[in-house]
């Protein structure tokens, strides 16, 4: 597993209250700087097995790689501490914080982490780059989230997730509420900052136009199976 960044193996899982929602993941394995996108409808298990992989959810028998750490092996205080210095997740609702501007909000990832704080001489400048590389203009620094448009919002998410320089971008749906025009230069702006970062990704969708974006596309229904 020297190469890869996610690597699961066995993985089952089912909620409790939910008897007919039960899945085994027998194996899913993404190499280091990968480019991965996870194709699936709605309801066939793509957001459960990212909250598997994020550490937000525990399998109920099965283990889980991260950089080669066994998430099964950590505690629920250092599973998070894990989850803020290795992963940048671009949410499918953002879930920025609505009141704070979006300096604030791009660099609260490192007030969690040490690791990724330690990457940058300057929180400030540091988010004002990926601001630019990003095309978020000047006018909207110093604006409440609330305040932005969907793509602007988006944009700061992504920046937020890449502060810091986290081996792992984690994308839920990032592009599900954009036009075809609109989600190509997203996707084209958001692969350039990945690639500078050389960072891995993994992005779940139900689009697959957007294949051509990746290294490899993986169909959920190749490697999770939904168990009676």
């Amino acid at each position: 597993m020297n190469e890869e960044t996610i690597h699961l193996d066995s993985v089952r899982f089912y909620w409790s209250k939910v008897a007919d929602f039960k899945i085994y993941i027998p194996k899913l394995e993404i190499g280091r700087g990968e480019k991965v996108l996870l194709l699936g409808e709605s309801g066939s298990g793509k957001t459960t097995l990212l909250s598997l992989i994020c550490g937000f959810l525990s399998p109920i028998s099965g283990d889980i790689f991260l950089n080669e750490q066994k998430l099964n092996d950590l505690k629920a205080n250092k599973k998070d501490q894990f989850r803020s210095d290795n992963i940048g997740i671009i949410f499918q609702q953002f879930n920025l914080l609505p009141y704070a501007n979006v300096i604030d909000n791009i660099t609260l990832p490192l007030y969690f982490s040490k690791n990724r704080d330690s990457r940058v001489k300057n929180h400030r400048e540091a988010a004002l780059n990926l601001c630019r590389s990003l095309q978020l203009s000047e006018s909207t620094i110093a604006m409440q989230a609330n305040k932005l448009s969907v793509g602007q919002q988006q944009r700061v998410a992504v920046a937020r997730a890449l502060i810091g320089n986290p081996s792992l971008i984690i994308a839920d749906e990032p592009t599900s509420s954009l036009d075809a025009s609109t989600q190509k230069k997203f996707l084209d702006l958001m692969f350039r900052q990945i690639e500078e970062h050389k960072s891995t990704l993994l992005m779940v969708s139900h689009d697959s136009s957007i294949s051509n974006y990746f290294d490899r596309t993986i169909n959920i229904k190749d490697i999770l199976v939904r168990e009676n």
